[in-house]
């Protein structure tokens, strides 16, 4: 019984079902929480974030308020779309996954920034700790475009065959 409930195939196939899912779910979100951007009741949410942050406080007075916010969505959107094509573009894909990354650092970073938001009661603590998941999504969304990037610039496909086909 143990032995088919760790077979190996079974095991590759719950990674490759793991990963579909880490990627599509991080679209979703980035796409959900991109397009929310636009609006006015999520910029006006922000804001205490963004004017609290070393790295964003300066995007209020440049773009003000609902700017920023869409600014922030761009990015978001554009993040969600690149890692959704990641598999037929993996290049694409895995600067895609470094702009994730680099959004969920930022956000992360609020917990530390933003004064009471890890105040019982406070919303948004909760609503920021889900990015340390989704940062490991974007991790892993990242590593696996850059490994099939690398494999598609071999002429084996990434790994070297009984035929003498060696990876560059």
């Amino acid at each position: 019984m143990y032995s088919r409930l760790f077979d190996l195939r079974r095991g590759r196939q719950l990674q490759a079902l793991g990963s579909g899912i880490l990627r599509y779910g991080l679209t979703f979100l980035l796409l959900l929480f991109g397009t929310f951007k636009f609006f006015r009741f999520e910029a006006e949410a922000i804001q205490p974030l963004l004017t609290h942050s070393p790295f964003l406080a300066w995007l209020p007075a440049a773009l003000g308020i609902q700017g920023s916010s869409a600014l922030i969505g761009v990015v978001e959107v554009a993040a969600g779309l690149g890692i959704a094509v990641g598999p037929w573009w993996p290049r694409f894909g895995a600067i895609a996954g470094l702009i994730a990354t680099g959004t969920f650092l930022t956000t992360l970073s609020f917990l530390v920034t933003t004064p009471g938001v890890l105040a019982p009661g406070s919303d948004a603590g909760g609503f920021l700790l889900k990015d340390l998941v989704l940062l490991g999504a974007a991790i892993h969304a990242t590593g696996t475009s850059i490994l099939a990037a690398r494999a598609q610039g071999t002429p084996c496909g990434g790994a070297a065959r009984p035929d003498g086909c060696r990876p560059v």
